[in-house]
């Protein structure tokens, strides 16, 4: 197809379709003539791909472009599963954790292989906040919450693991960090609103409007 097609079959408009040809996001069409190519279903494929990134991961061209590239390459899936962590995931370094905050993160972390990297230091952030604003963590909640993420964790693995080829688990491990981040928040809304309407119906004083 010529590229106007692909814009059309993709959704995408034809200069932002050159800006990623010409970041590298996405790969060169068949060469017809000069200053003219044609374009296959892959592109309307990876033209998916890379508007999952961008626009429901908000990821920038330069994160994009690192992540497809980890995908096209033959990176362990493990090391792809680092790139697609670390681009989706806010800017947390670890810098400005304390060793208590990332003990906390460790103990509420224990039993589970990990490195440091979005994960750890997400939990140590995110542990530190609470406590600060005077929400500690019981031990049910930090229960329900660990039993949850490694259901969800290992979900995440199975699914890969039914993909053939490389190729196809390499793109399940991309748009599935990104969007499966987006899918887990809105569950919880749903699940929150299900159980606080059976706990609180309609007429208690603890309902908000």
């Amino acid at each position: 197809m010529k590229i106007s097609q692909l814009s059309v079959a993709s959704g995408v408009s034809q200069p932002t379709i050159k800006l990623y040809l010409r970041e590298g996001l996405l790969p060169p069409g068949a060469k017809t003539h000069a200053n003219q190519a044609t374009y296959s279903e892959a592109h309307v494929r990876r033209l998916g791909i890379i508007r999952t990134l961008t626009q429901v991961g908000g990821l920038s061209v330069a994160s994009a472009k690192t992540v497809l590239d980890a995908i096209d390459s033959d990176l362990p899936l493990n090391w792809t599963f680092g790139l697609a962590q670390r681009a989706a995931s806010p800017d947390v370094d670890g810098t400005d954790l304390s060793d208590a905050d990332l003990a906390r993160a460790d103990d509420f972390l224990a039993g589970l292989t990990y490195h440091d990297g979005p994960g750890r230091f997400g939990v140590a952030q995110t542990l530190r906040a609470m406590a600060e604003a005077g929400l500690e963590a019981d031990g049910a909640w930090r229960e329900s919450y660990r039993k949850a993420a490694e259901i969800i964790g290992e979900a995440d693995i199975d699914l890969i693991d039914r993909r053939e080829g490389r190729l196809a688990k390499a793109e399940t491990v991309v748009i599935g960090t990104v969007l499966g981040d987006a899918l887990l928040a809105a569950l919880r809304r749903a699940a929150q609103e299900h159980f606080s309407s059976q706990r609180y119906p309609s007429g208690s004083t603890e309902t908000a409007p």
